[in-house]
């Protein structure tokens, strides 16, 4: 029998990483003195990397913004969040415990994030994270990301698993997109960043908690 491959997205559904990416992100703004912004504005920036981030953040303010610009901004923010890394970020409830049922049935797992992976990677790590995944594959590891199905099957395919047998869970559109243009079965999260109600990205599964995340639940999702 072929074993499932669960992918997770990792900023608003691994991680509440909010806090520490609304902190770097006021540390980036501010060089051009623009106002900080705030939680209620995440859901708006995040998704796409820190690159677009920026250009959002910027965007929400109604300030320009050259291209010849964001790189230092992008290296402003990122040497911000390393330093801080891992801030006061921290698994969502019922995470570490849902991982170890899952990884207890024999489970593969993955991650498959729009950061980038020098953030990523750090950020799983010293959140003692990185042994329950087969692999970690950011925003910058292929040639295309998510809502990029391939960016779903690529990381399933580096985590030796099969194309057949997967299962994303998200917080956003990205990620529930990403499913639905690869034909694979998702669970969508409503604690994360999503700037538009879970129950209308399309999942296949709503769970309010990790707890809910259980065997029979993979097992019915996963043919």
């Amino acid at each position: 029998m072929t074993t499932t491959t669960i992918v997770f997205d990792l900023d608003g559904t691994l991680i509440d990483t909010a806090p520490d990416l609304v902190e770097s992100l006021n540390h980036t703004i501010a060089a051009r003195d623009l106002a900080p912004v705030s939680y209620e504005d995440l859901t708006h920036l995040v998704g796409q990397g820190a690159r677009v981030m920026i250009q959002r953040a910027f965007s929400l303010r109604g300030a320009p913004i050259a291209e010849d610009e964001i790189p230092a901004l992008l290296d402003r923010f990122i040497t911000h969040y390393e330093v801080g890394m891992p801030g006061k970020s921290r698994p969502y409830p019922g995470l570490i415990e849902a991982l170890e049922r899952m990884k207890a049935a024999g489970y593969i797992l993955a991650v498959c994030t729009n950061k980038m992976e020098r953030l990523a990677l750090p950020l799983l790590e010293r959140l003692e994270l990185t042994a329950y995944f087969a692999t970690i594959t950011g925003g910058d590891t292929f040639a295309f990301r998510k809502p990029d199905p391939a960016h779903i099957l690529a990381t399933v395919e580096r985590a030796g698993g099969q194309p057949g047998k997967v299962l994303m869970i998200g917080d956003s559109i990205n990620d529930i997109m990403a499913a639905r243009n690869g034909n694979i079965p998702s669970i969508a999260v409503p604690f994360g960043y999503s700037d538009v109600p879970v129950k209308e990205l399309g999942a296949s599964r709503i769970i309010s908690h990790f707890d809910e995340l259980t065997v029979e639940l993979v097992e019915q999702l996963v043919d």
